[in-house]
């Protein structure tokens, strides 16, 4: 059950990243992915890809708080948590 909640956590959050980093975003809504994308990334303790892909995501909600990210960045970073949102589910 567990495991299905993260996954649709990482569609919305892929979503995100995919149609709404480029746009104004309260600054709460990208701390709060950003903050609970790091703690899902340590759950894995960064020893497998998915961790890894968590992590990036994290740093990149955090980042985009600050200056503004390329959107090819946002995009590939965006599918990946998608995909690994679908896998969820399998």
């Amino acid at each position: 059950m567990l495991i299905k909640i993260f996954g649709i956590f990482d569609l919305i959050a892929g979503a995100i990243l995919i149609f709404g980093v480029g746009a104004n975003l309260p600054i709460q809504i990208l701390l709060g992915f950003g903050i609970i994308l790091l703690a899902k990334s340590c759950l894995g303790f960064l020893k497998d890809f998915a961790s890894w892909i968590d992590f990036s995501a994290g740093i990149l909600f955090l980042l985009s708080i600050i200056i503004p990210i390329p959107g090819i960045i946002s995009l590939i970073l965006g599918l990946l948590i998608i995909q690994k949102g679908i896998f969820s589910f399998i």
